[in-house]
This record gives C-alpha cells, sequence and structure tokens, in this order.
C-alpha cells in the first residue's frame, strides 16, 4: 500500500494550492482524507469525504477548501483558497479499508502561507 502526496509548497496569504495524494494498493478504498500539523501543535482533521462522495469539513476551513475524490484513480485531492498564515502546517493524506478497521497515513507535504 503507497499514498502519495503532492502539491504543497509555498503561497503569498490569500493564494491557493491543490493538493493530490493517490492510493495504490487497496481494492475497497473507503473514506479518504487530509489531516494537518502544525509546530508544537497536534494532528487535526481538515476534512474527509466517503466513498459516495459526501463530506465533512473542520469549521476553520468551511468555504474555504473543498475536498473531492476520483474513485476510479483511488486519488483525493484538497483544493485551499484563500490560504492565511494559520493553515501553515504538514498536511496528511488519510485512506481507510472499506470494512476493516485498517487505515494508511501519507509521508506529508508541506503548506507554507508567508508573504
Amino acid at each position: 500500500v503507497q499514498l502519495v502526496e503532492s502539491g504543497g509548497g509555498l503561497v503569498q496569504p490569500g493564494g491557493s494550492l491543490r493538493l493530490s495524494c493517490a492510493a495504490s494498493g487497496i481494492i475497497f478504498t473507503g473514506d479518504m482524507g487530509w489531516y494537518r500539523q502544525a509546530p508544537g501543535a497536534q494532528r487535526e482533521l481538515v476534512a474527509t469525504i466517503t466513498s459516495r462522495g459526501s463530506t465533512n469539513y473542520a469549521d476553520s476551513v468551511k468555504g474555504r477548501f473543498t475536498i473531492s475524490r476520483d474513485n476510479a484513480k483511488n486519488t483525493v485531492y484538497l483544493q485551499m483558497n484563500s490560504l492565511n498564515s494559520e493553515d501553515t502546517a504538514v498536511y496528511y493524506c488519510n485512506t481507510k479499508v472499506m470494512f476493516t478497521p485498517t487505515e494508511y497515513w501519507g509521508q506529508g507535504t508541506q503548506v507554507t502561507v508567508s508573504s
């Protein structure tokens, strides 16, 4: 099983980034999501999406971030708009395996919002 993340980087306040996470080696992919961890803070949920497309967002990103997925490609995306300094963190992709308690994490991708 492998989760490959991409799309992080440095962006100015008010800018946008799109994260991608491609999962391979999983036959029945369940909920997929993004979490983030800022320096000195605990990892927190950003957004999740079920296999049927139902979404859930942290209050801090509602209206700015959009999660989506392509089931055929086992890929989840996170479109991030109106970024601010509080969004600076390492972003981790998470994928659950349907019908089991198993979940997998990506290696993390750094998002830095700074002028």
